[in-house]
């Protein structure tokens, strides 16, 4: 009868599949709640420049007192910029009677020999300034530029979503806590359970002289690479979705920063070779320093 031969157990090497399959895992989960973050943090973005303040201005004024105005406003550095264009929009009143037809659906001019609306600014505001204590302040200086009769914005809007926004994120501050804890102490226990095959080889090396350098080399390289490894399949399973969800949902496009994608893609592989790395290091140095009988 013949026996196969049985494979020699090289240094370095443990159970591939089980650890790769626990580290992608664990790095696609917390890949998925910083999509869901930089998702979030776009979309208060984008909620924060619909925040505007509306100034209207006296009646009859020239061309030369309206220009003054607007070079007043646009020097303001409170003023968002869209690439480099301050946000400011001018609604004459012929412009805002028009609007008030086509929503209301009511002509006052019909009744009315003056046309009682007046021309206005809506300015967005940067998102730095706005708490409703700098917000006061900002409409307070409008307030006192000459020719602006009336300054307005929603005040409850500002508080509101201020107060969301902090709850919003003391939530997902404390959950991107736990999910980290509970992510490295997985990856941790698994790459342990994985080199506790190699504890007698570690311990032989040892007795034949290798030096604790030479022993931890081969582990760890493997460690980094595993770890770089999942990190990408993790970024490339993150991307497919992101591309599936856009080209199906309405409007998702709008929520995504390929720059800050990016930048988490990459975080995934360093995070997943350091902390492969790390867990290793933790787990050969235990083993290095256990004696006989405790491995057993």
């Amino acid at each position: 009868m013949s026996r196969n031969p049985r494979k020699k157990a090289k240094l370095g090497r443990f159970k591939f599949a089980s650890v790769l399959f626990s580290t992608t895992l664990s790095l696609f989960i917390v890949g998925l709640f910083g999509v869901i973050v930089i998702q979030a943090k776009t979309l208060t973005k984008i909620i924060r420049e619909n925040i505007e303040i509306q100034v209207f201005l006296n009646k009859d004024l020239k061309e030369t007192d309206l220009a003054k105005i607007n070079d007043a406003l646009v020097s303001k550095p409170y003023i968002l910029e869209n690439d480099g264009v301050p946000n400011i929009t001018f609604i004459s009143k012929d412009e805002a009677a028009a609007s008030f037809l086509e929503n209301t659906g009511e002509d006052f001019t019909r009744f009315l020999d003056d046309n009682p609306l007046r021309d206005s600014y809506t300015i967005a505001i940067s998102e730095e300034y706005q708490t409703p204590e700098l917000i006061e302040e900002i409409v307070l200086e409008i307030q006192g530029l000459d020719g602006v009769f009336e300054v307005t914005y929603m005040t409850d809007l500002v508080k509101s979503i201020n107060q969301n926004l902090l709850k919003v994120s003391l939530v997902m501050g404390g959950s991107i806590l736990i999910l980290i804890i509970t992510v490295i102490m997985l990856i941790n226990n698994t790459i342990r359970l994985a080199l506790f095959s190699q504890r007698f080889l570690i311990r032989s090396m040892q007795l034949v002289g290798a030096t604790r350098g030479f022993i931890r080399k081969p582990f760890l390289g493997r460690a980094f690479l595993f770890g770089a490894i999942a990190g990408l399949l993790a970024s490339a399973f993150l991307f497919i979705i992101i591309e599936y969800t856009k080209a199906n949902i309405d409007g998702f496009a709008m929520l995504q920063n390929y720059n800050l994608l990016y930048l988490l893609f990459g975080g995934l592989v360093l995070f997943g070779a350091l902390l492969s790395v790390l867990s290793t290091l933790r787990a050969v140095n235990k083993y290095l320093n256990m004696s006989l009988d405790e491995l057993y």
